[in-house]
């Protein structure tokens, strides 16, 4: 999605980033991803839970999907490092237009799942967020 930054600032898009990990992972996010739109915190995960993004399940984590990822992953080059958050925190993506109303809810099918950076930038456009 960042490869799409200038795209999204010429539209008047304001995009945010949110995590329920604190302190040295947040930093670290920051510094491993190169992330220039801003951080928010969400340690109690009331906006993960208002959206309805709970925990993913066993079979979520290790099903067929998952390994998947992992393996494509691991194809490109780019090996799973281990992880010292929660890894069952489902995520997803949101999009709120400026008069308040919900253009895009997607509630992650395992914690790694998003939709697909060219279907939110129709849903931008056809929103004219």
């Amino acid at each position: 999605m960042q490869e799409k930054e200038q795209f999204l600032d010429d539209l008047g898009v304001k995009t945010a980033v949110v995590t329920f990990e604190a302190g040295f992972m947040a930093r670290a996010y920051v510094e491993d991803t190169g992330l220039k739109w801003p951080l928010l915190v969400d340690e109690d995960r009331a906006l993960y839970h208002g959206y309805g993004m709970l925990s993913a399940g066993i079979r979520e984590l290790i099903g067929p999907a998952t390994l998947w990822l992992y393996l494509k992953e691991a194809l490109r080059g780019r090996l799973p490092r281990k992880s010292t958050g929660d890894v069952s925190q489902r995520g997803g993506d949101v999009l709120i237009d400026p008069g308040g109303t919900v253009r895009l809810h997607y509630i992650g099918k395992t914690p790694a799942d998003r939709p697909g950076v060219e279907s939110i930038l129709k849903i931008v456009q056809e929103s004219q967020l």
